[in-house]
């Protein structure tokens, strides 16, 4: 991979995921050869471009024309421009975009948030999921954002989201919802796809002093090994900023 272009916060941020992500690439590559993936909502190529650069094929779909221009810049720079393919369009459309049963594996990463209906989000990724494929679903966690609107002093909004059955959150709030673990796996089983690792992602990045992260060259490393000491621990994972999923097409 190229030199590793994000902040030390975001490489923390990021760590648990991209280690389970390339780990689990790479047995899919071992089974079926070149992998075709998607990334849906990949927005400028953040997973992306480091996918490609690996050597796997990217199509990334998102509905935003600026960040699509953005990956053609970025994935331009990196050199990797010919393995990855950007495509004007949401997640609930992405079967007539690349076709269904046309992918080896889809990133589905910040998405479920801010769709009009995450089932039917879901339903589309099985759609596109060639058989035996693999899904990367990461989404915003219930308890851990409670925890940090308290933390920020918003104590109503804290309040709203603990009452709210299904996660749906206040008016204008960024989000439209969030997620406990239960009712994330519950969803990507509904969508006829089988879930298999769960892990807790952001449970210290968040937190961490940037002080600390600007003038110790240990921190990083420190941070990130705490982040994977806590990822599969569920009382650590119950209070995670987000939670990522790995799930099967079978």
């Amino acid at each position: 991979m190229a030199a590793d272009r994000r902040t030390p916060r975001t490489a923390a941020r990021t760590a648990v995921v991209w280690d389970v992500l390339r780990v689990t690439l790479a047995e899919q590559a071992s089974q079926v050869g070149a992998l075709q993936i998607l990334d849906i909502g990949g927005g400028t190529g953040g997973f992306a471009v480091p996918l490609a650069e690996l050597g796997y094929r990217v199509t990334v779909v998102d509905p935003s024309p600026d960040s699509l221009a953005a990956l053609e810049r970025r994935a331009a720079e990196s050199g990797a421009a010919a393995l990855i393919q950007g495509l004007q369009g949401d997640a609930v459309g992405v079967v007539d975009l690349v076709g269904a049963d046309s992918v080896d594996a889809v990133i589905c990463h910040s998405v479920l948030e801010v769709v009009d209906d995450p089932a039917d989000a879901l339903g589309a990724i099985a759609g596109v999921l060639r058989a035996g494929g693999v899904a990367s679903i990461l989404a915003a966690n219930r308890v851990g954002a409670t925890i940090a609107w308290v933390s920020a002093g918003r104590l109503a909004e804290a309040r709203e989201l603990i009452a709210s059955a299904d996660g749906t959150l206040a008016a204008g709030d960024p989000l439209r919802r969030r997620f406990t673990l239960s009712g994330l796996r519950d969803l990507i089983a509904a969508a006829g796809l089988t879930p298999r690792s769960s892990h807790g992602v952001r449970v210290f990045a968040d937190h961490a002093p940037q002080s600390l992260l600007d003038i110790d060259p240990q921190a990083l490393d420190d941070l990130i090994a705490l982040e994977h000491a806590a990822a599969e621990d569920p009382a650590y994972v119950a209070v995670a900023s987000s939670l990522h999923v790995l799930a099967d097409n079978r």
